[in-house]
């Protein structure tokens, strides 16, 4: 066997059962990651030892660990410690949605939970949410899944994992509505509340923030002007200090009453500017149209 090339980029692609860790895997394996599913920790390292010593030129290796694992995966903080002490940092890329959400698909997919051992569906689902509390929290990117489709979601992976040759911050920027709640996979969280709302304006109301006449309206304020400003300075001060850390990925919040008028336009903004300073950026509304 000849030498290959070691693995650069491992990503661990893990999170709730139903939440779309197949889809990412698939998302992955279209931007040319090797996926290996369902792997015990244990044997994280003698994967990345085999790629290193196989005659292949990828470097790039994503591997999908859940709760089906069962007792293998309480080896994995001794796995993911051994890498990051061999050189080789693993992303954390966690996946997850709301219970309801997840009982519908589980529901459709006509399979029981794997952890739900003869108790309710629901059981099953707040077990795993135990287990994988100190995982999710370490996560380096968060991808709630409740309010998005397959095609969002590959958008966001390819945002995170798309280009290998990059190691400057992707950044998501998320407009929603505060009476629907706030995104959860968020990072940071901004409130444009404090701006005129256009629907209050009878001509502006059943338009959007994609429209010229209402981002006109919302810009035109000095406020927001302002905001952008100094929210843009805040974002390059934190760019160095997330890449230096490795993480290399951060969701974006824009929130305003309904997710329709304010947010929408200055997450378009923002994207604007982050994308000015060579920022891969990934624009969403995820609650445009919902009203």
């Amino acid at each position: 066997m000849s030498a290959g090339t070691p693995v650069r980029d491992l990503v661990l692609v893990t999170g709730m059962t139903g939440a779309g860790r197949s889809t990412a895997a698939k998302a992955l394996e279209d931007l040319g990651w090797f996926v290996v599913d369902n792997l015990p920790p244990q044997l994280l390292s003698s994967v990345v030892d085999l790629m290193g010593r196989a005659d292949t030129e990828e470097t790039r290796l994503a591997v999908v660990v859940d709760a089906r694992s069962r007792w293998f995966f309480a080896e994995l903080t001794g796995a993911l410690r051994r890498m990051s002490e061999s050189g080789l940092r693993p992303s954390v890329l966690f996946l997850e949605a709301s219970d309801d959400v997840l009982v519908r698909r589980q529901e459709a997919a006509r399979r029981p939970h794997p952890l739900q051992e003869g108790g309710r569906l629901l059981d099953g689902i707040h077990k795993e949410r135990t287990v994988l509390a100190a995982l999710r929290g370490d996560a380096d990117v968060l991808i709630d899944t409740t309010s998005i489709n397959v095609h969002q979601l590959g958008a966001k992976i390819a945002t995170a994992f798309g280009d290998p040759s990059s190691r400057t911050l992707r950044a998501t920027i998320v407009s929603f509505g505060f009476k629907y709640g706030i995104p959860v996979d968020a990072d940071l969280v901004a409130d444009m509340r404090f701006l005129p709302n256009p629907f209050w304006v009878p001509e502006l109301r059943p338009l959007t923030g994609l429209d010229e006449a209402v981002r006109a309206y919302v810009y035109g304020h000095p406020d927001a002007v302002a905001f952008l400003d100094s929210y843009d300075q805040l974002l390059q001060t934190l760019t160095g200090g997330f890449v230096r850390e490795g993480k290399r990925f951060v969701t974006i919040a824009i929130g305003c009453t309904g997710g329709k008028h304010r947010s929408v336009a200055m997450a378009e903004a923002l994207g604007e500017r982050l994308r000015s300073h060579d920022v891969t950026t990934l624009v969403m509304h995820r609650d445009l149209g919902r009203e």
